[in-house]
């Protein structure tokens, strides 16, 4: 009992939060949000996964904040009027925000069409000190459509989804993305671009 009394005396207690930067030091890099914009099928997802992978191999921590995966939980009592997309947007925002905070390297991909959803989120970031990248994916309507497995666009003509982007809402074209994909692009090379974008801002290594 003795030995236990005089270890917690010695025990060092913090009352202290850890600083992000002492977290990030540890983790061998710096928190940020890549935000993947563009329309339905312009590859926002699967370039991310891409990088997701090529971070893996650099022994970087990461993760993917997929616009699915979040409606299927935490989004999950939205639809997609322009309240309740604002709102999507702001929630995966805040999360992306916490995460990066953390230490991660978070991959958010969101249609998210509105310039001033994406502005809100730049300036959170901004008013927190961390670091947002917009990606902007340059993927034509045309093309997103040829894409469209699950056959959206299709229902989406046919007056069957209301409020559905790039057919009967709008998508506002970021003005300055830090990085443009072309859709000439592979996934593996915009994933290189995007890494090698990344190391010139000394994010990662």
């Amino acid at each position: 009992m003795k030995k236990l009394i005089n270890s917690l005396i010695n025990t060092n207690w913090y009352s202290e939060p850890v600083s992000r930067v002492e977290r990030c030091k540890k983790m061998g890099q710096n928190g940020v949000t890549l935000w993947f914009t563009g329309l339905s099928g312009a590859g926002k997802s699967t370039l991310a996964f891409s990088l997701d992978h090529r971070l893996l191999e650099a022994g970087k921590k990461s993760y993917v904040l997929d616009g699915d995966l979040l409606r299927d939980g935490l989004n999950s009592n939205l639809g997609f009027s322009a309240a309740d997309r604002e709102e999507n947007i702001r929630r995966v925002g805040e999360v992306s925000l916490l995460a990066a905070d953390a230490g991660l390297i978070v991959l958010s991909c969101f249609i998210s069409p509105f310039r001033k959803d994406r502005r809100r989120v730049r300036e959170l970031h901004q008013r927190n000190g961390i670091p947002f990248v917009e990606v902007y994916m340059d993927t034509s309507l045309e093309l997103c459509e040829k894409r469209d497995s699950k056959q959206l666009y299709y229902r989406a003509r046919r007056g069957e989804i209301d409020d559905f982007t790039g057919i009967s809402s709008p998508y506002e074209v970021p003005e300055n993305p830090e990085i443009i994909v072309r859709s000439t692009q592979s996934p593996v090379e915009a994933a290189e671009i995007v890494y090698a974008y990344l190391q010139k801002k000394g994010l990662v290594e």
